[in-house]
């Protein structure tokens, strides 16, 4: 489907018929395996190919607010027919939709709120829309704590996410920040998937002149979150919150020995038994733009196989570029790769297990 049709869908629809679409879609998962693939054009999800946990979309409410010139990339050109075609050639059977951080979506208080729940919304149809092919990772408008708990409960009870994309800041606050308890207690209580991509903090944008922020800051920026979130201790406290970290954890990899050095230090030990590597070990990594041999090398001795997970990037970058990438890079066995690809997903994301 185009998006003009999507478009089209979104505004003609009612709520009512809105959320019987989204109903009978989330009905489908109770279809026979054979049944509710034969509803699928793709032979690659037939084929029940590669979970890209690591795809963003475009919805029109968001290029409407934003304007094609703030969204970086050519995104602004994103349709759902154009990712269909990249995931077919990339052998991806699932995109897990979530909104990139390009020209700062949900900043604005006063229409994050909105925004967010359009966003939404558009995923969930875009789920509905094409059975088995997207997920929903939901927006929240944070750092607005108390709307974002609404909004976390109307993605999951009503849209039937499949988990939430946050950033990794807001403003000046990293997760794993006290301000961040409540949504953190909620997602802890229902056991939920939460996928993070970096941002651009208030304190370090344009700091290096002809260099963009997200070459250099946002891997640092997912170093900061995950050292937050485990030193901070909210890693501990919220042990059924599943994450995701972008870009192979950033350049947390590459600093391992310093946080080991904190781990094991006398205030930390008693903490950490199993070392930084322990904690660490616990959350998931994308191979979003590090489908390389240094990158792949160094993230595969800090944590198992089993917590990397495909991902893409799209439509910044391509599936086909990733699958070449991590075949090509030397470091994993054709095991770990139908590991990578896929398994490694599915005790997350439960309604593709089919």
């Amino acid at each position: 489907m185009g998006q003009e049709k999507c478009m089209s869908c979104a505004a003609g629809a009612s709520r009512r018929d809105f959320l019987k679409s989204v109903a009978v879609a989330g009905a489908g998962a109770l279809l026979p395996a054979s049944e509710l693939l034969a509803q699928v054009a793709s032979p690659a999800a037939r084929l029940q190919g590669r979970i890209d946990v690591h795809h963003h979309i475009v919805p029109p409410s968001l290029l409407q607010a934003l304007g094609p010139q703030r969204l970086a990339g050519g995104s602004a050109a994103w349709t759902p027919a154009k990712a269909l075609e990249e995931m077919d050639q990339g052998g991806v059977s699932s995109g897990m939709s979530s909104i990139a951080p390009a020209g700062d979506p949900f900043s604005d208080p006063s229409t994050a709120v909105r925004l967010s729940r359009e966003c939404n919304e558009y995923s969930a149809r875009l789920a509905a829309d094409h059975p088995g092919r997207f997920g929903v990772f939901a927006a929240l408008p944070l750092p607005n704590i108390d709307a974002s708990l609404k909004e976390l409960a109307y993605a999951f009870d009503t849209l039937k996410a499949d988990g939430l994309g946050l950033f990794t800041v807001y403003g000046n606050k990293w997760l794993g920040d006290p301000i961040f308890n409540p949504v953190f207690e909620e997602l802890n209580r229902r056991n939920a998937v939460v996928y993070t991509h970096p941002n651009t903090a208030d304190c370090c944008r344009n700091l290096l002149p002809g260099v963009g922020d997200g070459s250099i800051e946002w891997g640092t920026d997912t170093t900061r979150a995950i050292t937050l979130m485990i030193f901070g201790g909210a890693a501990a406290r919220y042990p059924n919150v599943r994450m995701i970290f972008s870009h192979g954890g950033g350049t947390m990899p590459f600093l391992v020995e310093r946080f080991n050095g904190m781990a094991n230090s006398a205030q930390n030990k008693p903490k950490f038994p199993q070392g930084f590597g322990g904690a660490a070990g616990k959350f998931y990594y994308d191979t979003a733009q590090v489908a390389n041999p240094a990158a792949m090398s160094a993230l595969s001795k800090v944590v198992p196989i089993s917590q990397i997970v495909f991902g893409t990037d799209y439509p910044f970058r391509t599936p086909a570029e990733h699958v070449k990438g991590l075949k090509e890079c030397g470091v994993f066995s054709a095991r770990d790769l139908q590991r990578i690809d896929r398994e490694n997903a599915l005790p997350l994301l439960p309604r593709f297990n089919a």
